[in-house]
């Protein structure tokens, strides 16, 4: 039987999630003997998209030494503009503005290509850690002191804690026997980079429509990400629509705000649902990251929440191992479990009553709403409130949310 490999904690999967964790856990705790698992090579992808970075995860990366080189590359959000149409209205009225920052010069997000974050982290990390990839997990077994990892081509890894961030169909979580909760929306979230002809000076539009939100995001240039939801029966019609006509159908659903668009990648669709694991936690496992929770995109904090997930893991593992304590007992575990299960759900409540609310075309519906926006307009303290928790300021954050080291 081969020997197997000890290491302190074990990351299954090597997204931005998985490095940024591996990250967190190798410069709080120098020395920490940590492996990085993932099916594929570890490189750089070919990845045109971008991500919004809230500006309390932007502290994250700030602590960890790594946000630099991200914002050479990346878009402040200056503001964000809202309007409401239903189907065939030629009017897009503004209902709602978000202007300025959430502290002095910060601004409440940035648009950070993930080819940017990708190669920051990776070059901050990959000297620090063990990395095994490509690599074929077989078996998972949680013992009363290690967990342990069976690969295909016969290694073994032993660790006191296993973190899986292996994606939103999590192989480990499954074999921990973890369910998930939630339900489909019969939504497919389309994505592309455009560039324009004029400048978006900043600013993000989030144009609701009857099939779902029309997220125009600011890149460096003349260039922003589309977050486009659109009805999964329909979908197909634009994925396989030619980049000519389909730049005629973005230009019309942003009514010309941009001017003329041209597409600089293929389109790409997935589709939308809402899940959340039953437990974030299983023996000498967490979850993190998209296993342990997928939201609707309609408010850009898919990846925020798992990069919180991070900073409060990295923190209990960190804290209980300074104590001498079992980082991957099952209390500790708990404390993690706690502390990201509210924030969790509350924003899976807000993301899915939002699609609900502003996915449909009920004329007293729209009417309630843009009633409802119109007044969170007018409301100065109101609107701060909500930046600043769109930004991920405030509540009891972990260290690396507040830019502090653990």
């Amino acid at each position: 039987m081969t020997a197997p490999e000890h290491h302190d904690v074990i990351i299954v999967g090597a997204g931005p999630v998985g490095l940024t964790m591996a990250l967190a856990l190798t410069r709080s705790a120098p020395g920490m003997r940590v492996a990085l698992v993932d099916r594929r090579p570890l490189s750089i992808a070919r990845d045109n998209r971008a991500s919004a970075i809230a500006a309390g995860v932007r502290r994250i990366f700030e602590a960890l030494g790594v946000w630099d080189p991200m914002a050479a590359a990346s878009q402040p959000i200056t503001a964000m503009h809202i309007t409401d149409s239903g189907t065939g209205d030629l009017a897009r009225p503004l209902f709602l503005r978000f202007d300025g920052d959430v502290a002095p010069g910060e601004p409440f997000a940035h648009m950070v290509p993930n080819q940017a974050s990708g190669a920051a982290l990776l070059a901050a990390v990959e000297n620090e850690i063990t990395v095994i990839a490509p690599a074929e997990i077989v078996d998972w077994h949680g013992g009363d002191t290690t967990a342990r990892l069976s690969l295909a081509d016969g290694r073994v890894l032993a660790a006191p804690l296993i973190i899986a961030a292996d994606g939103a169909q999590s192989n480990l979580r499954q074999r921990a026997g973890i369910d998930t909760f939630g339900h489909d929306y019969g939504q497919t979230g389309l994505v592309a980079t455009i560039s324009h002809e004029l400048a978006h000076e900043g600013v993000a539009y989030e144009h609701f429509r009857p099939a779902g939100p029309f997220a125009s995001l600011p890149l460096p240039g003349n260039r922003s990400s589309l977050v486009w939801t659109e009805a999964s029966a329909e979908a197909p019609r634009f994925l396989a629509m030619p980049s000519e006509d389909l730049a005629l159908e973005i230009e019309a659903v942003m009514g010309s705000t941009l001017g003329q668009v041209t597409l600089e990648d293929k389109l790409m669709g997935f589709p939308l649902r809402l899940q959340l694991a039953r437990s974030f936690i299983g023996p000498r496992l967490a979850l993190i990251g998209d296993a342990a929770h997928v939201v609707h995109p309609i408010a850009g904090q898919g990846l925020n929440l798992g990069l919180k997930d991070v900073a409060a893991l990295a923190e209990v593992i960190v804290d209980a191992m300074r104590l001498g304590l079992d980082h991957g007992a099952a209390d500790v575990l708990e404390r993690y479990q706690t502390w990201r299960r509210l924030d969790t759900a509350s924003m899976a409540l807000v993301t899915d009553g939002m699609n609900r609310l502003f996915s449909n075309d009920i004329a007293p519906v729209r009417a309630l709403r843009d009633f409802g926006l119109g007044l969170v307009e007018r409301a100065g303290p109101v609107k701060k409130t909500l930046i600043r928790a769109a930004s991920g300021i405030g509540g009891s954050a972990p260290k690396l949310l507040s830019g502090l080291p653990i």
